[in-house]
């Protein structure tokens, strides 16, 4: 007698269902695929064999709130992975699909949807540069922008992002006050659209890495927009530049966006710099309201500082800024000189003499030279630190790391792309009951949440 074979149903053509859905861009062209599954994650040697070779199987280009819907329902029908992503300007495979499936990829979504009063509503891919060319000529400047201003999303900073220039005057974005609503799609059996709003709700999918629902909208509080200069100064140290900073970070009579403090070598791997530069000189780079440019001065002049370069802030979107040069983009430009060169994201104790700090500089010396950013947390000026390291081994990484967090310093793992290993160190009950509401099958993202792997 013949055994009776019973048919396996075929897999779904996940690409062949996306092209059904109306004026819905599909790209199935591996070399396109490819630059779209990846972001910055090479800034680590940790991550860069584990992420290389990460692809999705198709990436989409959604313009409109219906097809990012179809988009959901096909992927919650075919349980099939679903990975967003804004410009990609990440540094930690934020973005990249560890499982293949979807990539969303939302620049394409990109409407103002109002911007009045102070605050401003736009769909996830909006351009936070295109957002402030827009505000600066009613008044309004946005309250914080990371280095990548002129690539980056706002969903993409949103969801990935921390703070950035404007974080010494506004903290950091999930800082109570800094973000009204925000606006998502839900990968339930009949996905949804949410509006969450006020500070615990938004804190749901703030800095989640997009596991916690599609980001649609976002609702933001804007600043008054000043005329800004941006200068380059030099001091003979490096404690010299901090101290520095840090008094003029606690002045309130004068108003700053960026202070960011590099110790030397760090200044000659800044092109802006290079042909400015004594040796051994520390820098800071500042962005200063013109109004406040005089009392500024005398400051440092206390400290024996010397002004190198001073211009006026570029428009929105414009290039050659002096912030294309802080936070993360100094290590982007420490990389281009030498790729040996990896970094760390720190926060130090808040401590005007800088006691630990010093102690850990004498540890590691030339090995980790000291890249500092002032932030304000819960009222208080500290320095976030984006340290570089001169990679050696994962060994030697893990040992300076573990240094670091032995005296106090929180150290947000930039060699991680789990989200509690790295920015966020815990996922707490309400961001995990959440995801178990808005994405029961784990399909947002999958891997990048250690409480949701188990």
């Amino acid at each position: 007698m013949t055994e009776k074979r019973v048919a396996t149903p075929a897999m779904p053509d996940i690409p062949q269902l996306l092209q059904l859905v109306p004026d819905l861009e599909v790209i199935v062209a591996p070399a396109q695929v490819a630059k779209l599954s990846l972001d910055y994650f090479h800034f680590s040697p940790i991550l860069e064999p584990q992420l290389r070779s990460k692809r999705a199987d198709v990436v989409v280009r959604p313009t409109t709130e219906s097809q990012l819907y179809a988009i959901a329902a096909i992927a919650r029908q075919t349980q099939t992975p679903l990975t967003v992503r804004g410009s990609g300007t990440g540094n930690y495979g934020q973005c990249i699909p560890l499982r293949g499936g979807i990539v969303v990829d939302l620049s394409g979504y990109d409407e103002i949807v109002w911007l009045h009063d102070g605050a401003a509503r736009v769909q996830a891919g909006v351009k936070l540069a295109e957002l402030e060319r827009q505000s600066r000529p009613m008044g309004w400047e946005l309250r914080m922008v990371p280095s990548t201003v002129r690539s980056a999303t706002v969903g993409g900073f949103i969801a990935g992002g921390s703070g950035g220039i404007g974080s010494v005057r506004y903290g950091q974005l999930r800082d109570r006050g800094n973000l009204h609503a925000v606006k998502v799609l839900t990968l339930e059996d009949e996905p949804r659209v949410l509006e969450l709003r006020g500070h615990d709700a938004v804190q749901q999918v703030v800095h989640a890495y997009g596991t916690n629902g599609i980001i649609l909208e976002v609702e933001l509080p804007l600043a008054p927009a000043l005329p800004w200069l941006e200068w380059a100064v030099c001091f003979p140290t490096f404690w010299q530049a901090a101290e520095f900073a840090h008094t003029l970070g606690s002045t309130d009579g004068i108003q700053t966006r960026l202070m960011s403090v590099h110790a030397d070598p760090i200044p000659t791997f800044l092109p802006p710099l290079r042909s400015h530069l004594l040796p051994g000189q520390a820098v800071v780079l500042l962005v200063l309201a013109a109004s406040d440019q005089e009392a500024a001065i005398d400051l440092i002049a206390q400290f024996q500082g010397q002004v190198l370069l001073n211009q006026e802030a570029p428009a929105p979107g414009k290039g050659g800024s002096l912030i294309e040069c802080s936070w993360n983009h100094t290590t982007l430009h420490a990389r281009t000189a030498d790729p040996a060169w990896t970094y760390l994201q720190c926060l130090f104790p808040a401590d005007p003499e800088f006691r630990v700090m010093r102690h850990l500089a004498a540890c590691f010396g030339a090995e980790v030279p000291l890249h500092l950013e002032f932030i304000r947390q819960n009222g208080t000026l500290i320095p976030a630190a984006i340290p570089l390291v001169r990679f050696t081994t994962g060994d030697r990484l893990n040992e300076i790391i573990a240094t670091y967090e032995a005296h106090g310093v929180l150290v947000a793992n930039p060699h991680t792309y789990l989200l509690e290993a790295g920015g966020m160190k815990t996922v707490d009950l309400p961001q995990l009951e959440f995801k178990r509401r808005v994405d029961p099958l784990g399909l947002m993202n999958p891997g990048k949440m250690a409480a949701w792997n188990g």
